[in-house]
């Protein structure tokens, strides 16, 4: 498998690419946005988490693929293309309540459509990037990444805890 595009902190961009991608598969493939109200979502076995903490990252957001049943998180320490059940169990370990994982799930193909990211989340006040930009033009007009994270919002897609995901993508 080639690497695919991937810039560290631009989770959101990389799965956009992802998700068009012919490595991954076949089957029906859906992009998880995984935040909660409060923003602070805790997830292990993350490459920007020291190895002694077991890949702790508190991330305000993060965005995955799953297809068939396998997730592809490109700043996961697992392989990719994981079985769902070993990334859920390996990635949200039983955080305190208030660090306890959201999920928007949604078609790839749709959330191919709705993202549109100008990439003013990473910049700081004074214009400069808090990261270094993905070397790619920024993703569609404008910035739909705020709303698809608004988690009170029904669509697109749908809003699920960790146990409701488990539920709803097994037949997906």
């Amino acid at each position: 498998m080639t690497a695919p595009r991937y810039c560290p902190f631009y989770c959101e961009e990389n799965v956009w690419h992802l998700a068009n991608d012919p490595q991954v598969g076949q089957g029906p493939r859906h992009v998880l946005l995984i935040s909660n109200a409060a923003r602070q979502v805790a997830l292990w076995q993350q490459r920007a988490g020291a190895a002694e903490n077991g890949g702790l990252v508190v991330w305000d957001y993060h965005v995955v693929l799953t297809c068939a049943a396998k997730v592809w998180d490109l700043d996961s320490r697992l392989a990719q293309g994981v079985v769902l059940a070993e990334y859920l169990a390996q990635t949200f370990r039983g955080a305190p309540e208030r660090f306890a994982p959201a999920f928007r799930v949604m078609p790839a193909e749709v959330y191919r459509d709705a993202l549109a990211s100008d990439r003013r989340h990473m910049r700081a006040e004074d214009g400069a990037y808090r990261q270094p930009p993905p070397p790619w033009p920024a993703i569609g007009q404008g910035h739909t990444l705020d709303a698809l994270l608004d988690f009170e919002r029904g669509e697109p897609g749908v809003v699920v805890d960790l146990p409701g995901l488990v539920a709803y993508l097994p037949g997906r």
